[in-house]
């Protein structure tokens, strides 16, 4: 069993006076990535909401979909339903988006501001199925709280 409770501490202490949203991304998907085994993808899609759909933001892995529109993909369904996805078989969802074919398992957790206006999507693949348990969703949906607090905190 992986050791998840120092992450959020690591983040909250990385993030500390941090306001670029950009910033804020790109230095927690690489600190995810480095801490949490067993992923092949981590990073974010970003809500535009002139064209209703996710687009590619700072992440760490392979080569990734730029354009998601909502309700397509795990990606695209959590960000119109505002609710987070744990997918143990990513061939078993519906209409799934496949960027990377290693990927078998998939998190997607909204990001949200403090009205609960939709600000992206976190999103985690991995390389095997099932790898998402009840402690690592758990983890990743506070290290999605620490990011939407740092991200909607005015500068």
């Amino acid at each position: 069993m992986e050791n998840y409770h120092l992450i959020s501490d690591q983040l909250n202490a990385l993030l500390t006076g941090e306001k670029n949203p950009i910033t804020v991304l790109a230095n927690a998907s690489a600190l995810v990535n480095q801490t949490v085994t067993n992923l092949n993808w981590v990073g974010f899609y970003l809500y535009d909401h002139e064209h209703d759909e996710l687009y590619l933001g700072p992440f760490q892995g392979q080569v990734a979909c730029m354009h998601i529109p909502l309700g397509h993909g795990v990606c695209g369904v959590a960000a119109k339903e505002v609710q987070p996805q744990v997918v143990p078989d990513v061939t078993q969802f519906p209409g799934y988006i496949s960027c990377d074919a290693a990927a078998k398992s998939e998190l997607v957790i909204p990001l949200t501001d403090k009205s609960g206006e939709l600000f992206g999507v976190f999103d985690l693949d991995a390389p095997v199925k099932d790898r998402f348990d009840q402690q690592l969703v758990r983890t990743m949906k506070e290290v999605a709280q620490i990011i939407s607090k740092v991200i909607d905190e005015p500068a």
